[in-house]
């Protein structure tokens, strides 16, 4: 996977709000006891042929997708989510159809000490 310099993006199929329970994290509390990941993803492929034919071969199965990228969530544990947004950038990227992908794991129970909304790391990677 290489960052893309200027990717043409056509179509795309966007996952937004999955939720999947892990155990990433630096601290130990974190790892032990697990927390809620939030996982958007935009997948970017070309629409035409599924469009015209109406047959769901022909397209990404998002509902497969999104089990594709909850299982990547929840296994082995890392101390970064950065990790984590590469592993399912990985994933979806290994469908030959996809040629972008726009990852954005959000961490709503991160640690830390001062009232937030959102913590969040966000890729975009594209087929090499």
């Amino acid at each position: 996977m290489t960052r893309p310099a200027s990717t043409h993006r056509t179509d795309s199929i966007i996952l937004t709000g999955l939720r999947v329970r892990a155990h990433h994290g630096v601290y130990d509390f974190e790892r032990e006891n697990g927390q809620d990941f939030v996982i958007d993803v935009t997948a970017w492929l070309d629409l035409a042929t599924p469009a015209a034919s109406d047959d769901v071969e022909t397209t990404l199965h998002y509902g497969e997708l999104a089990v594709e990228v909850a299982d990547a969530v929840r296994r082995d544990p890392v101390n970064l989510i950065e990790v984590v947004a590469e592993r399912i950038a990985g994933v979806v990227l290994a469908h030959p159809q996809v040629t972008a992908v726009e990852v954005t794991v959000h961490k709503p129970d991160a640690p830390i000490e001062v009232p937030f909304d959102d913590v969040a790391v966000r890729i975009l990677r594209e087929r090499s």
